[in-house]
């Protein structure tokens, strides 16, 4: 390997906003290497509907949490937000979470956690955003909106924004350990 070869990632001081860099990285690198798929995390959809504005054009699928995650039976993104998604030609996704599903009825009616949610706090050591980005990778694969047979950029993060965007060769949630993270193209140092 010679350094020519060698890239960077783009490391911020801290979890948060950062959604405009990430963005920006996460583009730079699709441009560069022919990635046509984005996958965008976003709960009341503002990410997402920037992402549909930065990444038109391109597969883009933004993941939103699975109605009734706050509030009984509903969901948090903004009608506002859908049609701005979907007029950028971007595609919503909602459905039950890959890495908590059913087992987050065992964690609030027992108190227990499962194997889903042993991996999910694992993953979350490398930040939330990373934790996001698989998760968001296998819903979106279960759903047959990203190839499984080729590379697509995730991009997560902690709380309200982005902050993490890894490369992924995507896998469907009965094949997850088939997933693999190719690049970390940025994410928080602290977190």
């Amino acid at each position: 390997m010679n350094s020519d070869s060698i890239e960077k990632i783009v490391y911020f001081e801290s979890a948060g906003e950062w959604t405009g860099k990430v963005f920006e990285v996460s583009k730079e690198y699709a441009e560069k290497s022919g990635i046509k798929d984005v996958v965008v995390a976003s709960t009341k959809g503002e990410t997402g509907a920037k992402a549909s504005a930065f990444f038109k054009g391109y597969n883009l699928v933004v993941v939103t949490h699975a109605n009734g995650h706050k509030e009984l039976g509903k969901n948090e993104l903004t009608e506002k937000n859908r049609k701005i998604i979907e007029r950028n030609g971007g595609k919503i996704l909602t459905a039950t979470h890959a890495l908590s599903g059913t087992e987050k009825a065992f964690k609030k009616k027992l108190g227990t956690v499962g194997t889903l949610e042993i991996m999910a706090s694992t993953l979350r050591t490398f930040g939330q955003g990373v934790k996001v980005c698989l998760e968001i990778a296998v819903m979106a694969a279960d759903a047959g909106l990203i190839p499984v047979d080729r590379d697509v950029i995730c991009i997560g993060g902690t709380g309200k924004a982005a902050d993490t965007a890894l490369l992924i060769k995507a896998a469907n949630s009965g094949d997850f350990f088939d997933l693999k993270v190719r690049k970390v193209l940025c994410k928080p140092s602290d977190f």
